[in-house]
């Protein structure tokens, strides 16, 4: 049986007679990195914000670290780290005196631990620079620095590479993925970034409108992808006529994109008997290939199917 740092059963939240966030079961296995994929307004933000306490459900249960936070919180929330919108620094102070402000406030100051964390995320070359100089990655990277001072078993983040560029993007999700694989820290971030997540997670939970459609490992996901064959042939008509006379269907079995280009979806082991017709019917054939859906057109397909 999966061991599960974050479960919740039937989670909701509502406003103002909308329901933003319906009915989820989601489920964050330790050591993991789940990946929350959903448009803006998706629900993503407020569902953290449940899981943290700084919202109250409506309706359904939360379980963290397999007990319930709100007969348990002293015991929970200490064993998590969060960013919940842009992380809150002083301007005119470097990163180490910021994390000193933070750590003395939380009661646990350890200069040892401040450079270490500064080093994890490697901010310590950083020591006279002021955070309003930082890069928008180096502040991204001290608030991931100020989430994990204090030892957390469990990361929430949301939205923590929204308006880095690509250097940026690349930095966070090393990062992430040495917190996940050397730390063992679980880790649940949210984002639009399609790619990004396929990138970074192991698991991914897809949410539209409230909803969480389906969670799904990254393994599972790539056998989910749709996959078919682009033909590029010389005669269009032709081609599809011969796919018809063996009993295909428009749009079933296959679709033609533009005119030169054929996606067949079915009979996909046929496609060497069908390019040897093409050919022996007169077609010039330029383009065969086996081809598989991106993230970004499964995602669509499951939306549009809910």
């Amino acid at each position: 049986m999966a061991d599960y740092v974050i479960e919740t059963n039937n989670l909701s939240k509502i406003y103002s007679s909308e329901k933003v966030v319906d009915s989820i079961n989601m489920h964050v296995e330790k050591g993991k990195i789940y990946g929350l994929l959903g448009k803006n307004g998706a629900g993503k933000t407020t569902t953290m914000c449940m899981l943290l306490n700084l919202t109250y459900p409506s309706e359904g249960e939360i379980f963290l670290f397999g007990k319930d936070p709100k007969k348990y919180s002293k015991d929970i929330y200490p064993k998590i780290g969060s960013i919940i919108e842009t992380p809150g620094f002083y301007e005119n102070l470097t990163a180490y005196e910021n994390l000193k402000i933070i750590s003395k406030l939380r009661g646990n100051y350890n200069p040892v631990k401040i450079e270490s964390v500064l080093k994890m995320v490697n901010l310590e070359n950083a020591e006279s620079k002021k955070f309003k100089d930082f890069s928008l990655g180096m502040k991204q990277r001290l608030g991931i620095a100020a989430a994990i001072m204090h030892n957390p078993e469990l990361l929430i983040l949301d939205e923590p590479i929204n308006g880095l560029d690509p250097f940026g993007i690349k930095e966070i999700r090393t990062l992430l993925k040495r917190l996940s694989h050397e730390f063992g820290i679980t880790i649940l971030i949210s984002s639009h970034i399609l790619s990004e997540i396929e990138n970074i997670a192991d698991v991914i939970g897809f949410m539209d409108n409230g909803v969480l459609i389906e969670e799904i490992t990254k393994e599972d996901l790539h056998r989910k992808l749709d996959k078919f064959v682009e033909f590029e042939v010389s005669d269009i008509e032709l081609a599809v006529g011969i796919l018809e006379e063996l009993g295909l269907g428009a749009n079933k079995d296959f679709a033609y994109v533009d005119d030169v280009t054929i996606y067949l979806y079915s009979h996909l082991e046929l496609r060497d008997t069908f390019n040897s017709l093409f050919v022996k019917s007169g077609i010039d054939v330029s383009k065969v290939s086996l081809c598989e859906e991106n993230l970004e057109e499964f995602f669509t397909r499951i939306i549009g199917n809910n």
